[in-house]
Order: structure tokens, then sequence, then C-alpha cells
């Protein structure tokens, strides 16, 4: 096979079967074609797309181009979550201990902080000694142990992935849901996983800011999941204002404690449950998604979950004293409170602002060489919907940077539209489809 004639293909619409993508595939991740060729296919696929079928064996070689992991060894169901990535999103760190509490193993590949979301990796590193670094062997172990792990991925995972994403980030073919579909689906179903429950966001603070395009990207995965034979539960969530309150590494963390203790209810715990819900319904140990939500709830109310937690974070070197007394952390230099300048309804949240306000603070990273912060971060109190009096507080931000105090506080005032008029609150859960 020749690149140029595939890629000529590609450029005039015509699909590609099983062995010209695997062709592309494996010769790119082996050096034998060069970037130049394989940007000039992955554009024309862009600009073209590409069909079920190519999505699959896009999906099949870059799941092949590095090791599957194999988890028969150790019994019962292995079901993962992934999340499309929002502003505060830290259901992962709820739903792996719950899940894992209920008897279904959590075998967990995460990311790190992309743009104005917050990784999982970044979130558990602020615990002081956690390793998100494991081997295959390690990983493994632990999940033998405690029921659940929550690693980075390998050098032998998906490697195709992470050279191929390498080059769309500097190509602009990001957005592309067929190569974002192959991307996520290459990881996961290389995790050893049995079933997976999709967390797909949209709105302001999500990558697909429109419903229709968040539709599209859900119906691609869930497709590619079938197409390898796994059971899978795909969530459309709102991700028009930040999940929960909190926003940066650390302060993420604290309030998933607070969520495993029985503390805090609202729309982060909500979400939790629905995806720990599904999680545990795939795994065969509840009936149906609302059995499954009765057994997530029973696993925080008898402190199992939270017991799970500190088990999880012991198996991965993390200090598990600074989840139990959480006043202990280092604080920031520099704390900070807003308030309403005016009285009326939260009309709407720029989510993204919001985001980006906590990179500013150093709770996520502006260049590849910034170092985060773990300390930093907001804590937003306004949700849509929300009566605001003038002087209310609406945040409080956390930062040993005192240069962008003023710049920060500008960009969450400017992100809440407030009205005379009263707001419904969103409707969390948008849809959900099951394929069991």
């Amino acid at each position: 096979m020749n690149p140029v004639e595939l890629i000529r293909k590609k450029r005039e619409g015509e699909p590609l079967n099983r062995e010209e993508i695997e062709f592309l595939i494996s010769n790119f991740t082996r050096g034998r074609i060069p970037s130049y060729q394989f940007s000039a296919f992955l554009m024309a696929g862009f600009l073209n797309g590409f069909s079920k079928e190519e999505t699959a064996y896009l999906t099949k070689s870059m799941l092949y181009s590095g090791k599957v992991i194999n988890l028969n060894s150790i019994k019962g169901k292995k079901i993962d979550k992934h999340s499309t990535g929002g502003v505060g999103d830290k259901t992962s760190l709820i739903l792996a201990p719950v899940v894992a509490a209920a008897g279904v193993n959590v075998p967990m590949i995460s990311g790190r902080g992309l743009g104005h979301t917050g990784g999982t990796l970044d979130k558990l590193e602020s615990i002081p000694g956690f390793t998100t670094n494991v081997t295959l062997k390690q990983y493994k172990s632990i999940i033998q142990k405690c029921g659940a792990v929550l690693a980075g991925q390998t050098k032998e995972v998906a490697p195709a992935d992470k050279l191929i994403y390498a080059l769309r980030d500097v190509t602009a073919t990001v957005e592309s849901i067929p190569l974002i579909t192959a991307s996520i689906m290459s990881k996961k179903l290389a995790e050893g996983i049995d079933g997976l429950v999709l967390d797909v966001k949209t709105g302001s603070g999500a990558f697909m800011k429109k419903y229709e395009d968040s539709r599209i990207l859900a119906e691609s995965l869930t497709s590619t999941a079938v197409a390898f034979n796994k059971n899978v539960i795909a969530f459309i969530t709102d991700m028009n204002q930040p999940l929960g309150n909190y926003i940066g590494n650390w302060l993420e963390v604290y309030e998933s404690i607070e969520v495993l203790q029985g503390k805090r209810a609202g729309d982060l715990l909500e979400l939790s449950l629905y995806l720990s819900g599904a999680m545990i319904y795939l795994g065969k140990k509840a009936d149906s998604i609302e059995d499954g939500i009765r057994v997530a709830s029973r696993m925080i109310e008898n402190g199992k979950a939270f017991d799970k937690f500190i088990e999880i974070v012991k198996l991965q070197k993390g200090d598990a004293d600074f989840l139990i007394e959480t006043k202990n952390y280092p604080h920031s230099k520099i704390h900070e409170k807003i308030y309403a300048s005016k009285s009326g309804f939260v009309s709407s949240i720029d989510s993204f602002e919001i985001g980006m306000a906590s990179l500013e603070l150093g709770a996520g990273r502006m260049t590849m060489e910034d170092k985060i912060d773990p300390k930093a971060g907001i804590i937003f109190y306004p949700k849509i919907g929300d009566k605001l009096s003038r002087g209310q507080l609406i945040a409080e931000i956390f930062t040993d940077k005192k240069a962008v105090l003023n710049g920060v506080a500008r960009k969450i005032e400017k992100a809440i539209l407030i009205s005379a008029n009263k707001t419904k609150p969103v409707q969390l859960v948008k849809s959900i489809s099951v394929h069991n």
C-alpha cells in the first residue's frame, strides 16, 4: 500500500477499509510514515468524515498498537466511566470508591487537565504522595486488593493514540468526532473492561457546546463500544454551570471527601449517584440503574465508600491522613472573597470563564511547562435559578499569585448574568441510553 494513494482516496471522500487504516496507523506509530503525510490523512478525514466502520477500524488499530490489559484473573465485572470533561467535574473521585465498595471492579485510566477543564490525575496528585504512575503489574495488583485503581496512561497502552493526539493538537483536527471516539475508546478498551458508562457533557463549560454535537459524540462512542461487544450506558449531562461548588485540585478532592462522607448534597452528589448506579447495574450488582443508585447511596450512608477511598489512596502511596484531617492541608497565601454587585436571579453562568479563572490562579496549566499549584482554585456558590442579593458572597478565590487577583475577580463577576426575571434551574441529566 502507498500512503499517498490512501491520502488521495480519503481526500476524495472514499472510505478506507480495515487493512488500509491498519497500514496507516501501524506505520505511522513505527515511524515509517512521516508526520507531514499523516497530518494530510488526518485533515482529509477531518474534512470528509469517517464512517462508523472506519471509526471502529481506527479504534482497533490504535487499541492494538500496544498492550490490551487482561484482567480475567480478577473475579467479577470490570466497569469504568469516561467523562468528556467539564469545570468542577470530580465524579471519578467519588464513583470509583462507591462502585468498588459495592463489589464492582473499577480499572480506571485517567487523563490530565485539558484547556479550561481539570484532570483526574492532577486532582489525585494533589494528595501528598499519591502516585498515578503505576506499572501494569501494580495496576492489576491494586485492583485485586481493593477493587479499583486510578492510574495514568502507561507507555504500553494505546501508544498510537498519544502520537496521533499530539499531531491533532497542532494540525487543527482535534474536534473530529470519529477521531475523538477512537482516542477515547482505544484507551478505555485497553483497560480490560467489560462495560463502560459515558458522561458526555454539553454547554458552556464543555468541549461540545451544542446539545446536538454532544448527542452525535455520545452515539459515536456508544456504537464503537457496541462494535467491540462492550455493554455501555451513555449519559448526556449539563455543563452550563460548574459541577458542585469547588474548582481546583485539592479543593475538588475536599469536596469529594465531603460527598463520600455524606456531608454534601446538590448536583455533584446527584450526578455521582446516577453514574455510580449505572456502573453498579452494568457490574451485575443491581437489577436496574435505579436499584444501582440505591446501592450507591447505601455505600455512602454506611461509610464503606469513604473507607474504600482511604484504601485506594493508601495502596497508591498517598498520605490518607490529609483525607481524615483536611484542615491540616497547606493553605494558599491569598484568600479573597467576591460579592454580588446587584440583586436579581442568576440566568446564566459562563463555565468556560470560571474554568479559565481557575487556571490563572494556578489550578491548571496555561502552557505545557506550567507547574500546577494544588491549593489554588475557586469556591463558586451560585447556581442558575438562584436569587442573589447585592453584597451576597458569590465566590472565594485561593492563590499564591497576587498579580492575577483583579483580573480573576473581573472574570468571575462577568461570568454570571443576573436578570430581574426568575430562571428555571438546569436539567442536570439530559438523556440516558442503555446498550446492555
